[in-house]
């Protein structure tokens, strides 16, 4: 059976078990999550929600909040004397899914 929940801007395709990576949750480590915008439900019979399945839900856990690497973007100007170089580090969540509540 798996998911695909709209989270963070993004779909993600889910299955229980199975760890994903997704924009900053507001939770702590150990604390327990739940994905209500559950757009498709697949498996043995498929649900598709217009826009999200009445009732689905994905629970997980949030296993570790982090930061992605270092990003550096550069700009320059020839002959001008002119440059800036500027890093972002994208804070993400690791969330272990539990169940797929359907």
């Amino acid at each position: 059976m798996y998911a695909i929940i709209k989270t963070g801007g993004k779909q993600l395709k889910v299955e229980a078990g199975e760890q994903i990576w997704v924009e900053k949750l507001d939770a702590n480590e150990g604390e327990q999550v739940t994905f209500s915008d559950v757009i498709l439900v697949g498996g043995d019979d498929t649900k598709i929600g217009a826009p999200t399945v009445d009732g689905a839900t994905v629970t997980g856990t949030v296993e570790k909040q982090g930061k992605e690497k270092k990003v550096v973007t550069f700009k320059y100007k020839p002959k001008k004397h002119s440059h800036t170089k500027r890093g972002h580090r994208q804070p993400y969540t690791r969330v272990k899914i539990d169940a797929i509540n359907a």
